[in-house]
């Protein structure tokens, strides 16, 4: 009589040493750290740098939006990339990128230059966050270990919004907004050296896929979907945003169509069947929209409504950051909760921070906003430290990059599509930008925010996994 014999099943790849784990943690999250910083530092010193590079109003928009186009533009294809080439030689070579761009912004003499240089940054940033999960999971298994390093990186975010804020203010000064873009370049170029004597490099498939048409067809999609959505904010007539609008719709379409069509696509389309990716994806557009899009009017806002200086702006948007950062270190000891639910709780929260923003008027002051920034650091810190798990979590180990990339790429999209609404929304009831017109386009943008957040938490929720 034959036995049949049942072979198990192969074992688990090790897990790297801690040490390992935790150098790359440590370079990774700071990392991060520095590309949002790098990202909100002109949301802080747009008046002098206008001022100084004689920028006009339609040049501003692009002042406030460049980096923004890069990143958006470049991160899926970048996700991709480093999944076939090598996570640590795309992360490196985003860092050197980043540092040629902060070097180029801090030498320009024009707005071109400027915008440029920002595009350059946008792009090297790209590369840093798309790797950024993608090495995570390389190092951390699924499980409590990998979750509380998601929270890291969701606090290296948060962290990083306040620190470009501080920087601004300690190099204010005469060409004081050169200054943090000469920091931004030095201190990049020493993290490029240390992620590449430190981080380890990831397993590459044995045959590179090949797939043209995909990268060539987002990259153009995306670049007019972006610049159509800043033209407005630009000066731009109605028929050259809804050329670039609707040029981008079709290429967008192209790249489904090249996708479905292709052995080896760049992006899976199969994973958008996946519930928990498609959550991931829907939480991160409107983290980017709703809580991104308005955080980056705010200084503006408070400076042109309501008087304030730098230093208070920078005080209350350290505020934020601080919270958004302690709630997602001290989620770290939470790994256990379902992801999805902690999404759809960060972003409820978020609703109800934004709600509470909505109470300027001419009479108000700064401090008017602390309880509302409060629970949207909460909320903001939350909804971070879920999507850094969250992105990686539905994605085979070997596309984590892309997982990380689309993740990334909807939070900016988001961005970019939330912070022109918000300028639309805060000039649509006063053209003119008096000091009362631009507060109640400001409790109406906040509104909006606030309803967006709540929306999707609700879609956060119905996207369930499917009962096996």
């Amino acid at each position: 009589m034959s036995r049949s014999i049942q072979q198990a099943p192969p074992a688990a790849p090790p897990a790297p040493a801690p040490a390992v784990q935790r150098r790359t943690l440590a370079v990774v999250a700071t990392s991060t750290l520095l590309v949002l910083a790098a990202f909100v530092t002109p949301l802080a010193t747009t008046v002098s740098t206008a001022r100084d590079l004689g920028t006009g109003p339609g040049g501003q928009a692009w002042l406030l939006s460049a980096m923004s186009v890069g990143l958006a533009a470049a991160l899926l294809v970048a996700g991709s990339v480093a999944d076939d080439v090598g996570r640590r030689l795309v992360f490196t070579a985003g860092l050197v990128l980043l540092a040629a761009g902060a070097g180029l912004t801090a030498a320009a003499g024009s707005t071109g230059v400027f915008v440029a240089g920002r595009l350059v940054e946008g792009v090297g940033g790209a590369a840093v966050l798309a790797c950024s999960l993608g090495l995570i999971a390389q190092v951390f298994p699924l499980g409590p270990a990998r979750a509380r390093a998601a929270a890291v990186w969701g606090a290296a975010l948060g962290a990083g919004t306040g620190v470009g804020g501080l920087a601004a203010v300690v190099l204010d000064g005469d060409d004081g907004w050169r200054a943090t873009h000469v920091a931004t370049a030095a201190v990049t170029l020493l993290l490029a050296v240390a992620a590449r004597l430190l981080l380890p490099e990831s397993p590459r498939p044995r045959r590179p896929r090949v797939d043209v048409a995909g990268p060539v067809l987002l990259v153009a999609a995306v670049t007019c979907l972006l610049v159509g959505l800043v033209a407005p904010r630009s000066g731009a007539g109605a028929l050259p945003t809804a050329v670039l609008l609707g040029g981008g719709a079709l290429l967008a379409a192209g790249f489904v169509l090249a996708e479905s069509r292709v052995r080896t696509p760049m992006v899976d389309l199969g994973l958008f069947r996946v519930r928990g990716f498609t959550a991931a994806l829907v939480g991160a557009l409107v983290t980017g929209a709703g809580t991104v899009g308005l955080m980056s009017f705010l200084a503006t806002v408070l400076q042109r409504g309501l008087g304030e200086s730098l230093l208070a702006t920078t005080v209350l948007v350290l505020v934020w950051s601080a919270v958004a950062t302690a709630t997602s270190v001290g989620l770290r000891w939470l790994p256990a909760v379902d992801g999805r639910l902690l999404l759809a709780a960060g972003l409820a929260l978020s609703a109800a921070g934004l709600a509470a923003l909505a109470v300027l008027d001419v009479d108000s002051t700064a401090v008017r906003l602390l309880p509302g920034l409060l629970v949207l650091g909460v909320g903001y810190g939350v909804a971070n430290a879920a999507l850094g798990r969250e992105a990686v979590a539905h994605v085979p180990a070997e596309r984590a990059g892309m997982g990380s990339g689309a993740n990334n790429t909807a939070r900016y999209l988001g961005a970019a599509v939330g912070a022109t609404l918000v300028v639309l929304l805060v000039t649509a009831g006063d053209p003119a930008g008096t000091a009362a017109g631009l507060l109640a386009g400001w409790d109406a943008a906040a509104l909006a925010g606030a309803a967006l957040s709540a929306v999707g938490a609700l879609a956060v929720l119905a996207l369930r996994p499917a009962r096996r």
